[in-house]
């Protein structure tokens, strides 16, 4: 990496890093005002700051470290953005319109080593982590996307499902949720946010412990593990056993509802003998659980896999709702546009390749 983006600093880490530089700590929280509460796009436009401060972070850090590439607009409203980091590579983020807010889904690696056969994402090896800077800059990205526009729109929610495994850039990311949840900076609730993983049992034993008050999903599109080891590589390291002993250990210590998300594929893990292994699975969690059925995004490079029939994804639905397990079939966004995650990414690479 060359120059850091301003936006990875925590305002602690601000107000130590300007007392290093003999200027006051309470300009920390002046520079906070000018990124998260005006949102400007330039240091210069910091004018309570003196000329020599400006210069001072400007030399020393970016304010933009992402350059828009592509935008895809979704009849739905659904935005997909690709961006090019300060190192030309490519991420992706989502902004989607809910009933409840705008959510934006962040991008946590450059590509990704977890290896799920259905993925997009993994079709591209990870190459990097992110920074915690170049993560919350996709949230300012978008925000500052949102006031071009002028009607008044916030980024309410986020969640952490884009490319790459979060857990395997477990620092970063904590150090994103702090700062975009921070009351003096962007403020989204704990409560807004969700953070998703594929089963990095001891990272989820350490999130347990962290205190903050953000929704963890588990990635496990498979009631076992013959099903999950094909479906995802890495339950081969981290079994169901150990996985779901770590979210015991996390709903113990936290108390907090957990959501499942599973990928619906026909004929893969979306048999009626699937959904009764399901219930066998969380039943003594089911008060704490809660299962998001997703049905597939097809993605040209896993022509083995296609999307679960409606018939088959509802009678799924009622085998789960019948033994008191809450569940939801996802709503879907962006299937106009390259929906599936990394697919926009991948298409992109590919054609520059050419």
């Amino acid at each position: 990496m060359n120059t850091p983006s301003i936006y990875g600093l925590t305002l602690g880490q601000l107000e130590a890093w300007l007392l290093e530089q003999g200027q006051k700590k309470f300009r920390a929280q002046q520079i906070w005002d000018w990124l998260y509460i005006k949102r400007v796009l330039d240091f210069s436009e910091m004018t309570n700051l003196s000329k020599d401060l400006v210069a001072l972070l400007s030399d020393n850090f970016l304010l933009q470290p992402l350059n828009q590439v592509v935008v895809q607009e979704s009849a739905d409203g659904t935005t997909k953005y690709l961006f090019q980091l300060e190192d030309k590579l490519m991420i992706e983020t989502v902004l989607m319109r809910q009933d409840y807010g705008l959510s934006v889904c962040v991008t946590t690696q450059v590509g990704c080593d977890i290896g799920c056969t259905f993925c997009a994402s993994g079709l591209k090896r990870k190459q990097r982590d992110l920074t915690a800077g170049e993560i919350v800059a996709q949230i300012m990205q978008i925000q500052h996307y949102l006031d071009q526009k002028g009607n008044g729109e916030r980024v309410s929610h986020i969640v952490v499902m884009g490319i790459g495994e979060p857990f395997d850039n477990y620092d970063n990311v904590i150090a994103f949720l702090n700062i975009v949840n921070h009351a003096k900076g962007l403020a989204i609730g704990a409560r807004h946010i969700t953070v998703s993983t594929s089963g990095l049992a001891p990272k989820i034993r350490e999130f347990a412990d962290n205190g903050l008050q953000v929704n963890l999903a588990l990635s496990l599109h498979a009631p076992n593990d013959e099903i999950r080891s094909r479906m995802m590589r890495i339950n081969r390291k981290h079994p169901l056993k150990e996985v779901m002993s770590a979210i015991d250990e996390y709903l113990e210590k936290t108390n907090r509802r957990i959501t499942f998300e599973y990928i619906m594929i026909s004929g893969v893990n979306d048999r009626p003998e699937q959904a009764h292994e399901l219930v066998a699975l969380l039943k003594d969690k089911r008060h704490l659980s809660y299962v998001n059925l997703i049905p597939y995004n097809p993605v040209a490079e896993h022509i083995k896999y296609e999307r679960s029939t409606k018939k088959d994804i509802l009678a799924f639905y009622d085998i789960l709702k019948k033994n008191n397990i809450n569940c939801v079939i996802r709503k879907e966004h962006g299937t106009d546009i390259d929906a599936a995650c990394g697919q926009l990414r991948s298409k992109h690479l590919e054609k520059a390749a050419k």
